[in-house]
């Protein structure tokens, strides 16, 4: 007699998590995580917008060829929510580490583990494909340009890095002065646009990565102590933020946009400026005037189970897309430009969107498939402790991961130079810095880390 032992789907499986999650968890918390990185990869999907002409494609910006287009930045530019999501997740497990007699080490290190391991996949296959490319004779600016596009995500990962490695300091700030940390933040914004746009002090506007960042970081801190619970405050401080967003956009040198224009002096989001600070205060607080309706929305558990679902391949959503993307345009290419002989912006390209998400999302599937794992810790049962990792080591990983990571998006893995066509002094950073934290599970992370 033969016994069939049904596999378990995703879904059962999600189901399965959905179910164990403690009741006091704030279902909330995982929605808007998944939330924000979905729109994000539906933004790039939408921003990016290749065209042929003249039998050559061109890499069109919907941004810059319909400028009306520019005022969906306001709902698409989300990464504010991602911040402040991570502010609340970060006040829970530090102040847990603290308790349970945790260090820093161990800490940061499991938050290093969980961010980065699913990104070294990812720059590993472009290495590979700028190595082979170049050797196959491909052009070398295509080649790069195809290795920059696919990897303009991990920007964002350097940044949240060095933003969850100051939660100590953050998070003390907060102890001892509330929001007073939040609006000292704020005023340090102030202070460097001020210095940029109006006294044209030359570099001192990236600062704003860490001013606007940390605000906004701040803000999930004050979310997570009660600070928002009532819907009417919550709302109060969205409709100030986009009080502020508008007269800064109407009256001030800001542009509409809330991400980079080609063709546009002033970013607001390369590095973030006053504005994108105030689009980050107004989708706080508009978010958290819908939290009541929305947690009791997540009572159920088809649609919780689809919550956790997405949040468990979520980097891996987001790190992919754009690869995903890019093996797309190549196959309509090769295709003699098959559906890209329609000029962006026009009637029959908006027709045209759901067809190529379709085929976005197909080719991002197997990339999911494949790389997802990687965003699971490896089982750790029954490993010994090791000796805490030496600060100077947890710093120098840190400085190197993110350093290579921000290189990769601002210059390209690719190099129209040298032999190889990889510009390996990026490449290796990452995994330098990786090898120095001692990835993989090589001690015992504790639950607290979660």
């Amino acid at each position: 007699m033969t016994i069939k032992i049904d596999k378990p789907t995703l879904w059962s499986r999600a189901g399965s998590m959905a179910r164990k999650a403690p009741p006091e968890r704030n279902r909330y918390v995982d929605f808007l995580r998944a939330f924000s990185i979905l729109a994000v990869v539906v933004g790039h999907w939408l921003v990016a917008a290749p065209y042929m002409d003249e039998g050559a494609v061109t890499g069109g910006h919907l941004l810059g060829i319909v400028p009306w287009t520019q005022w969906l930045t306001w709902g698409f530019q989300v990464m504010p929510i991602f911040f402040l999501v991570g502010g609340f997740a970060n006040h829970a497990s530090w102040s847990a580490n603290r308790r349970d007699g945790g260090t820093y080490a161990e800490w940061f290190t499991g938050r290093l583990q969980r961010l980065v391991n699913p990104v070294l996949p990812l720059f590993l296959i472009w290495t590979l494909f700028a190595l082979f490319g170049t050797a196959m004779g491909v052009d070398r600016e295509i080649v790069r340009l195809a290795a920059q596009l696919a990897l303009i995500p991990v920007w964002f990962l350097a940044v949240y890095l060095m933003v969850a490695a100051a939660v100590p300091l953050t998070h003390a700030a907060w102890q001892r002065f509330g929001l007073g940390s939040f609006w000292g933040l704020v005023a340090g914004a102030v202070a460097i646009d001020v210095a940029t746009l109006a006294f044209h002090v030359p570099y001192v506007n990236f600062l704003n990565f860490g001013f606007v960042w940390l605000a906004v970081h701040q803000l999930g801190y004050a979310w997570s102590e009660g600070r928002f619970a009532r819907p009417a405050a919550a709302l109060l401080w969205g409709m100030g933020g986009l009080a502020a967003l508008g007269l800064l956009v109407g009256f001030g040198p800001y542009p509409v946009a809330m991400i980079g224009v080609p063709g546009e002096p002033l970013s607001n989001s390369m590095p973030p400026t006053l504005a994108l600070l105030a689009l980050g205060i107004a989708q706080t607080g508009l978010a958290l005037a819908l939290q009541p309706a929305a947690r009791r929305m997540l009572d159920n558990m088809r649609l919780w189970t689809g919550v956790v679902l997405v949040n468990g391949m979520i980097m891996t959503v987001y790190l992919w897309h754009l690869t995903a993307f890019v093996a797309v345009m190549v196959a309509a290419w090769l295709l003699s430009g098959a559906g890209l002989h329609v000029m962006p912006g026009s009637g029959a390209w908006w027709l045209a969107r759901p067809v190529w998400f379709v085929l976005y999302i197909v080719a991002l599937l197997p990339l999911i498939a494949i790389f997802a794992r990687f965003e699971r810790p490896g089982s750790i049962a029954g490993l010994p402790d090791a000796p805490p990792i030496p600060y100077w080591r947890l710093v120098a990983g840190l400085l190197l991961i993110s350093a290579g990571l921000a290189a990769s998006a601002v210059f390209s893995i690719a190099s129209p130079e040298g032999v190889t066509g990889v510009r390996l002094w990026i490449v290796a950073m990452p995994f330098l810095g990786a090898a120095l934290v001692r990835f993989g599970p090589v001690y015992k992370l504790r639950k607290r880390m979660r």
